[in-house]
């Protein structure tokens, strides 16, 4: 497999090899940003397929190598049956991914689809995803289930589609895991990936050593989520002692609902990151320069101060002032920006430009919106 870099600093990937799936699953071993993919409403909270389009081609064009779909910054109220909206907002991604690639013979995108509730829902929804040419499933954990249940679950779903495992922050929604369970999760053979997203650098450790406790540092990808931690995350070659081992084990790419915004820029960064890894120390002072400013951002966007409450109307206020998005509409009419938090944009807006990709999307938007 080669890679392809454009001018513009997105990395593009290619691939001789016949089978789109096991490209994907190259291209996610590898390494690449993949936007969590947020979801376009109208005023009247029903889908806008115009704006959804648009953003799932901004990120494409931008150089992400994946899309996330159906995940949290997607909102998981679309998977309740009542909204009808799982299968339309999932099909209209992978449509945008396969119109890229007939666009550009060779390119791969790494279709991930969110899926949610016990076992038989999560394979049911599994199921629609692979059927759909999804390519692996970012398995969200479930709160009445013990480990034992949870290791159960991922094998059944593993039977239908690759697993990307997923350590959830607990104030949207996840619980904590034990070391011991990490363990076990990474030695299920489907699992192909981590989503570590607990925002405890604790909780983060217990996600290490349990990969590289399984044996699996080598092939398993692990993918920051951890919106406040980005780039720490991505510099770094952590160094893990495992029953006398040392064994190295690092982030390849990051899967993020802050990557849901500032793709352009998201995507150069990467780059900067595997380079600071592979020794460019000038990259690494850059990036730990900019590592406090991004997430400060994210403190903002995701409005920290609050427990995370206006975390996806604030993507979404991003998004509109782009353009990209008419309105921060979320599916729940109570789901707002929190008392101070468009303060809080407007100052890291300002402060933070550098961190801004809007000359890129300004160039775009029409054809993306066309």
């Amino acid at each position: 497999m080669a890679a392809d870099r454009r001018p513009e600093g997105g990395t593009v990937v290619t691939t001789t090899t016949s089978d789109p799936s096991a490209a994907a699953l190259e291209a996610f071993r590898r390494g690449c940003v993949i936007p969590a993919h947020p979801l376009a409403l109208t005023e009247d909270r029903h889908l806008d397929e115009r704006r959804q389009r648009a953003l799932s081609r901004y990120y494409l064009d931008a150089g992400a190598g994946g899309l996330a779909v159906g995940v949290h910054t997607t909102q998981f109220a679309i998977h309740q049956p009542g909204h009808g909206l799982l299968e339309p907002v999932l099909e209209l991604a992978a449509d945008c991914a396969r119109q890229a690639a007939a666009g550009q013979p060779g390119r791969g995108t790494v279709l991930v689809a969110g899926v949610v509730g016990d076992t038989a829902a999560a394979v049911a929804e599994a199921e629609l995803a692979a059927r759909l040419g999804y390519h692996m499933v970012l398995l969200s954990p479930v709160a009445d289930l013990d480990e034992d249940a949870l290791i159960d679950r991922a094998r059944a779903v593993g039977e239908v589609l690759p697993v990307v495992g997923f350590y959830l922050q607990r104030a949207v929604g996840g619980r904590e895991l034990s070391r011991d369970y990490w363990t076990r999760l990474a030695s299920v053979e489907s699992v192909v990936g981590i989503k570590v997203a607990p925002f405890d650098r604790y909780r983060t450790l217990d996600v290490l050593h349990g990969v590289c406790r399984a044996g699996r540092a080598g092939d398993l990808a692990l993918y920051t989520g951890n919106d406040d931690h980005i780039l720490g995350d991505l510099v770094a070659r952590h160094r893990v002692v495992v029953d006398g081992r040392v064994v190295d084990v690092e982030f390849v790419g990051g899967l993020l609902g802050q990557w849901a915004v500032w793709v352009h820029r998201a995507v150069g960064l990467l780059d900067e990151a595997a380079s600071a890894r592979a020794g460019d120390d000038a990259a690494l002072r850059r990036l730990m320069c900019v590592d406090g400013q991004l997430t400060d951002a994210n403190a903002a966007i995701f409005d920290a101060a609050n427990d995370f409450r206006g975390c996806i109307p604030g993507i979404h206020e991003v998004l509109r002032r782009q353009g990209l998005l008419a309105g921060r509409w979320c599916l729940d009419p109570d789901e707002q920006l929190s008392v101070g938090q468009l303060a809080e944009l407007d100052r890291v807006w300002a402060a933070y430009p550098h961190l801004r990709d809007d000359d890129f999307v300004a160039a775009n938007l029409d054809r993306w919106l066309a």
